[in-house]
């Protein structure tokens, strides 16, 4: 890695105003718990926890610039609400300015707030672990997610996505179908004999 933890932390320090660094270092920290708990690559799952939100407080013509920029893929929905780009314009911000260049940690970056079908295991631990870091305090159902995300990483995503879409349901806002898509896999996953 070009830069350590270390560095990393001390950049996103001086970057982020208010809570945003508090929440930064909750995810990392989560990220690293599940991880052991897990089996998952614990450097991996620090970085990527680390800098999932590296793009969160740029201006939304910054984040549509930076996607377009880098040829990522942006939907009607993500280029009506370019808030949702933050994770996408993440991973090209952690790729160019900190040199990450292992693809989990990218994606793991660029799927944290939807999350996608057949995530790898640092992707759900980061999406998961920025639900329920241990700053987080909004979210509903919080203490039975925070147990479940260590009983069982699979339900836990499938939980936090039902939670999600009726949230966006119940206050009538508009709904992403990759979450939609996402939440229907993670469903017939643990379903099929195949779940572990």
């Amino acid at each position: 890695m070009k830069y350590t933890i270390e560095e990393i932390q001390e950049k996103l320090r001086k970057k982020f105003k208010g809570n945003r660094f508090i929440h930064t270092l909750g995810v990392e920290y989560t990220s690293v718990c599940l991880a052991m708990k897990y089996g998952a690559d614990l450097e991996k799952a620090e970085y990527a926890g680390l800098l999932h939100d590296c793009a969160k407080q740029l201006p939304e013509k910054k984040l549509l610039q930076i996607c377009k920029d880098n040829g990522e893929e942006i939907s009607e929905m993500e280029a009506s609400n370019p808030f949702l780009l933050h994770g996408k314009a993440g991973a090209c911000l952690s790729k160019e300015k900190f040199g990450i260049e292992d693809a989990e940690i990218l994606n793991a970056i660029r799927f944290h707030t939807i999350g996608r079908p057949a995530m790898s295991l640092v992707e759900k631990i980061v999406f998961v672990a920025d639900y329920i870091e241990p700053n987080r305090k909004k979210a509903a159902h919080l203490e039975e997610l925070r147990k479940m995300a260590f009983e069982d990483l699979d339900e836990t995503v499938l939980a936090i996505l039902e939670q999600t879409l009726d949230y966006l349901e119940e206050s009538g806002k508009e709904i992403d179908r990759h979450t939609i898509v996402t939440r229907d896999y993670y469903k017939e996953r643990l379903r099929s004999s195949d779940h572990e």
